[in-house]
C-alpha cells in the first residue's frame, strides 16, 4: 500500500488527465489546463470541535423561531399587547 494518494481530478478544471510533475515533489500537472498543483494534508479536526459546530445551531435557529413564549418574551402575548 502506498502512503501517497493520487488526486482523482484537477481542482481547477475537473479533468482526470493528471500526471506527477517531475520538477517538484508531490506536485501534479493537469494536461487539460496546463496547471501544476499540490495537495497537502494538514491534519484532523478534534472530534468535539466538529460535533459542536453541527449541534450549536440547534433546531429553529436558522429560521428565526422565537420559541413558545412569543416575541415579547411573555407567554400568549404579542409584542404590541406587551407594550400596552
Amino acid at each position: 500500500m502506498s502512503t501517497r494518494a493520487a488526486p482523482m481530478y484537477c481542482p481547477y478544471c475537473g479533468e482526470e488527465d493528471l500526471r506527477p510533475n517531475e520538477a517538484s515533489h508531490g506536485a501534479w500537472e493537469c494536461r487539460a489546463c496546463a496547471r501544476v498543483f499540490a495537495v497537502k494534508f494538514t491534519g484532523l479536526l478534534r472530534r468535539e470541535t466538529a460535533v459542536e459546530g453541527a449541534a450549536s445551531a440547534g433546531p429553529g435557529a436558522a429560521d428565526g423561531a422565537s420559541g413558545p413564549s412569543g416575541p415579547s418574551g411573555q407567554p400568549g402575548r404579542s409584542a404590541t399587547e406587551a407594550g400596552r
